[in-house]
């Protein structure tokens, strides 16, 4: 039995995408925040499929020692995994800047993915997949953002940075793998009913079941099988480019400088 990891799997795409593996009888490693959310979530899955083997680990993704505490708990826990799927992710919120200083959307939606990545890369199979959440929603990124020299101001503006910094990560980064394993960057589509959708659009949104499905595909699918290093956008059915700023690979080192400084800073530890 094949297991996956979904990042942000208690509501939202992230939760529909876990039922449609457990319809299909993969082992599951769901990631929340809230063990009360958390305890919802595992009883609707199993209500739905009996014989689903699924367990929760949980993290605040916007705190790198959380981040840590994840990696070696799964770590201890499991020996393989055939895929991580980066899902978890922020738009809104009360307090945008982190305890270290940082932008909560890079930390959770850029850094996070990442650290995770790095720290399973050992454990994912030789054909294992890694499907990061990428958006429509892409900007030029500001690296002394990124290490919180730069407050921005503008949600919206912090999401899309952080959304291409990490499909640009994905562009960049296929070297770390082995030939036969996949690093994809995948746009769900756009304004699909999720909290995050509601909460910075005031909108119910698309039928979550659209991204879900991309989400699935991707972890599994022959369709994605040569796809590491590629961007894949729902909205419009196609591998394609990210935004132009994404194809200049100078501003791809100077946003992996800002990045490894503050995981530098941080001294990041998985073992």
């Amino acid at each position: 039995m094949k297991t996956i990891l979904i990042t942000g799997a208690t509501d939202g795409i992230g939760f529909e995408t876990a039922k449609l593996f457990a319809a299909n009888e993969y082992a599951l490693i769901l990631h929340g925040r809230s063990q009360q959310k958390m305890d919802a979530t595992l009883e609707k899955i199993t209500q739905s499929f009996p014989n689903a083997k699924v367990e929760g680990v949980l993290a605040d993704l916007s705190k790198f020692s959380e981040i840590a505490s994840l990696i070696k708990e799964i770590k201890a826990n499991y020996h393989s995994i055939d895929a991580i799927i980066n899902n978890a992710g922020v738009l809104k919120l009360p307090k945008p800047i982190t305890e270290d200083g940082l932008d909560a959307r890079y930390v959770v939606n850029t850094i996070a993915p990442i650290l995770i990545t790095r720290g399973l890369l050992p454990m994912l199979s030789k054909q294992g997949r890694v499907v990061n959440l990428s958006s429509a929603a892409q900007a030029p990124v500001v690296s002394e953002a990124i290490t919180g020299d730069v407050q921005l101001h503008d949600d919206m503006q912090a999401y899309a940075q952080s959304k291409l910094a990490l499909t640009m990560w994905v562009k960049y980064s296929t070297h770390a793998f082995d030939s036969s394993q996949v690093n994809v960057a995948v746009n769900p589509g756009s304004l699909l009913a999720s909290k995050m959708v509601k909460e910075g659009f005031g909108v119910a949104g698309n039928d979550l079941s659209i991204g879900a499905k991309v989400l699935f595909d991707a972890a599994v699918s022959e369709k994605f099988k040569e796809a590491s290093g590629m961007y894949f956008d729902n909205d419009n059915g196609v591998f394609s480019e990210p935004h132009p700023f994404a194809l200049k690979s100078s501003h791809y080192d100077d946003m992996m400088r800002a990045i490894e400084k503050v995981i530098d800073e941080q001294a990041i530890s998985f073992t």
